[in-house]
C-alpha cells in the first residue's frame, strides 16, 4: 500500500537519522525473517532481537511492533533495499548494501532513484504538487552554487518539490543572499524573518482556514504552527545532509554550515547530473517501479564505463600500471585499494602531527566550539575530537571506530556495536565513549551500552580493560550506574567495570597536562588512574563522594 503523503515541501526519510546506522539492521531482519510475513508478531520479534545486539542504542519496549516498522519501512524499504510483500526479503541493493565494500557507491544510486509521486509514496490533494527525485536534485542545486548554506537548503531547497521549478528556488536564493548584504537586521533576525514569510507562503491555504492544530502542541496557534513546521524543515534538511554525506561526494563545512561537492569527485557528480533522468518513473506501476528501485546497478555512474574508469585512475593515481586484461570490477578494486591506502597514509599522517602536539591549540579551539554549539555536528565532532585527544594524551594505539571519508575527515559516527574508541596499551586496553546527550536521556542511551561494549573488548582480547565515558555534562542517574558497577561482579559484563565519567572540560584539563609535562606521559598513567578509581570505591560514602574524588584525581592525574 502507498504511503500518502500530505507535505508541503520536499519528504525526506529521517529514519534512522544516519544512513549507515540501517546496514546492520537489514542483515538481522535478513537473516531471521526472510520468507516471512512482515506483521505485528514478526515486528515484535524482530525488535526483541535488535534489543540484543551491539549495535542498537534504545530500547523499543514501547510498542516493539511500531518501533520496528518506524526503522524498517521508512529508509530501508523507500530506499529499495528491502521488500516486505509478500515476504520480507533483501532486494539485490539491499544485499550489495550489505556485503559490498563500495557501500558509499550503493547508498548514491539508490539515493537518486529516490522519488515522489511512486508507487511507495503518493500526494495526498493537501501535499504539494511532487514530481521530482530529491537527492538528485539538490546535489544539483548544490552543483549550481558551489556552497549552499545549511539554512538555504532548509528554507528553499526543500521547496523543490518539482524539480521544473528548480530556477524559481535559484532565484530564491540568490534574493536571500542579495538582501543579506544590505539588511541592517542580524543574520538571525533576518534568517527568521524570510523562513516565517516563506512558511506564511508554503501553509497559506492552512492558516486561511484555521487549519493549524498540531498534536505535539495544545491548542492551534497559528505562531506554534509556524514554528513545529520550522523545525520539522529543519529535522528533513539535517537527514537530507546526513544521508548525502553517506555517498561521499558531499561535504559540510562544520564552521558555517555550508554544503558543498568534494573537489576530487567533481567529475562523477556532473556524470550523474548530465545523464541521470529527472523525471520520476513507473509511478502507477509498482512491479517496475520495484524492479528499477532494487536494481544495484541502476543509474549508470561515471565509473560504470571502463573508459572512464581507466582515465580515473590515471588522473588520480599515475603513477599505477592499468593492464588492458582487468575488467571494471577488477579496476574498481584496484581503485577501492588506492583509495584506502591513500587515507590511511592521511590519517597516519594527523596521528604523528597529533603526537607531537602540533595540533594542540586546534584541538582545545574544535572543544570550545563544541561547548558553544557552534559547530553543525556536534555528536559527530566531539567523538574525532575525543580520539585526537586521547592519541595526543600519551601514546599507545588509539582506533576511533567513526567513519572517515577518503581523505581523513570525520563523516560518521561509530556504528553502534563497539565502542566509540579503543585505545590499545599492549598489556591492557581502555574504551572510550562519548556523547551529547544530556539529562536522563544520556542514561537512558548510553548507561547499559557502554558496560556492554567495555565486556566486549574484555571477551575479545582477555586482557584488563577499563573505560572512560566523556560528557559536556554527566547525568547523575549515570553516575550512580557506573558507580554500581564497580562493586557488582556480574559475568555477563566480564565481572567488575570500571568506568570512569569525565566531563568535558576535565578532559580538556587532562590534555593541557599531557602537553605541559616535563616528560612524555605513559600509559601506565592511564592505568593507574583507572586502578584509582577501583580502589577507592569501598571507602566511598557514595556515588557523588566516588566522582568529586575521581574528578579531583584527574584534574592531577599526572601527579
Amino acid at each position: 500500500m502507498a504511503k500518502s503523503i500530505d507535505s508541503k515541501v520536499v519528504f525526506i526519510t529521517t529514519s534512522p537519522r544516519t544512513a549507515e546506522k540501517m546496514i546492520p539492521e537489514i542483515e538481522l531482519l535478513a537473516e531471521n525473517f526472510s520468507g516471512k510475513k512482515w506483521n505485528k508478531t514478526t515486528q515484535t520479534e524482530f525488535m526483541d532481537l535488535l534489543r540484543e545486539e551491539n549495535f542498537f542504542n534504545g530500547t523499543g519496549t514501547n510498542r516493539p511492533d511500531f518501533s520496528a516498522r518506524d526503522r524498517i519501512n521508512r529508509a530501508p524499504k523507500a530506499l529499495g533495499f528491502v521488500k516486505l510483500t509478500p515476504v520480507i526479503q533483501l532486494t539485490e541493493a539491499g544485499k550489495m548494501l550489505v556485503s559490498s565494500r563500495r557501500k558509499e557507491e550503493v547508498f548514491l544510486r539508490q539515493l537518486i532513484k529516490f522519488q515522489i509521486p511512486s508507487p511507495y509514496h503518493k500526494p495526498s490533494k493537501k501535499a504539494a504538487n511532487f514530481y521530482v527525485k530529491p537527492y538528485l536534485e539538490i546535489i544539483r542545486l548544490i552543483h549550481h552554487f558551489g556552497s549552499l548554506k545549511f539554512d538555504e537548503l532548509t528554507i528553499f531547497g526543500l521547496q523543490l518539490t518539482d524539480y521544473r521549478n528548480f530556477d524559481e528556488i535559484v532565484k530564491k536564493i540568490e534574493s536571500f543572499r542579495l538582501k543579506k548584504e544590505t539588511t541592517a537586521k542580524t543574520y538571525k533576525e533576518y534568517k527568521f524573518m524570510v523562513q516565517m514569510n516563506e512558511l506564511q507562503e508554503i501553509y497559506t491555504s492552512e492558516l486561511n482556514n484555521g487549519d493549524t492544530f498540531i498534536r505535539e502542541n495544545i491548542g492551534n496557534s497559528a505562531k506554534k504552527f509556524l514554528t513545529t513546521k520550522a523545525k520539522n524543515m529543519r529535522d528533513y534538511a539535517d537527514a537530507c545532509v546526513r544521508y548525502l554525506r553517506a555517498t561521499g561526494l558531499v561535504n559540510i563545512a562544520q564552521v558555517g554550515k555550508s554544503l558543498s561537492i568534494v573537489k576530487e569527485k567533481m567529475d562523477e557528480v556532473e556524470y550523474i547530473l548530465n545523464n541521470t533522468d529527472r523525471n520520476p518513473v513507473f509511478i502507477d506501476d509498482k512491479d517496475k517501479y520495484l524492479d528499477y528501485l532494487g536494481n544495484p546497478k541502476l543509474p549508470l555512474l561515471l565509473t560504470d564505463n571502463k573508459d572512464n574508469l581507466v582515465e580515473k585512475l590515471k588522473n588520480e593515481f599515475p603513477e599505477v600500471k592499468i593492464s588492458a586484461q582487468d575488467d571494471i570490477f577488477e579496476l574498481k578494486e584496484k581503485l577501492d585499494d588506492l583509495i584506502l591506502e591513500k587515507k590511511i597514509k592521511i590519517i597516519d599522517e594527523q596521528v604523528k602531527n597529533i603526537k607531537d602536539f602540533k595540533q594542540y591549540d586546534e584541538i582545545q579551539d574544535v572543544f570550545t566550539r563544541i561547548e558553544n554549539n557552534e559547530l553543525y555536528d556536534t555528536s559527530l565532532m566531539l567523538e574525532w575530537n575525543v580520539w585526537r585527544g586521547m592519541t595526543m594524551l600519551d601514546g599507545g594505539n588509539i582506533k576511533a571506530n567513526l567513519k572517515f571519508d577518503d581523505f581523513g575527515k570525520p563523516m560518521a559516527t561509530a556504528q553502534g556495536n563497539m565502542a566509540d574508541i579503543v585505545c590499545d596499551y599492549d598489556d591492557f586496553n581502555l574504551t572510550v565513549e562519548v556523547t551529547m546527550a544530556t539529562g536522563q536521556r544520556q542514561y537512558e542511551m548510553e548507561g547499559e551500552p557502554v558496560s556492554r561494549h567495555l565486556a566486549k573488548i574484555k571477551k575479545e582480547t582477555n586482557k584488563p580493560s577499563y573505560c572512560f565515558f566523556i560528557a559536556p555534562t554527566i547525568n547523575e542517574a549515570c553516575i550512580a550506574h557506573f558507580y554500581a558497577l564497580h562493586n557488582m561482579n556480574i559475568s555477563y559484563y566480564g565481572g567488575k567495570s570500571i568506568i570512569i565519567p569525565i566531563q568535558l572540560n576535565v578532559f580538556r584539563k587532562m590534555i593541557e597536562d599531557s602537553s605541559k609535562a616535563s616528560y612524555v606521559p605513559n600509559p601506565e598513567q592511564v592505568r593507574k588512574f583507572c586502578e584509582y578509581s577501583a580502589s577507592i570505591i569501598s571507602s566511598c560514602l557514595n556515588e557523588q563522594d566516588w566522582y568529586k574524588k575521581i574528578t579531583t584525581k584527574a584534574l592531577n592525574w599526572l601527579a
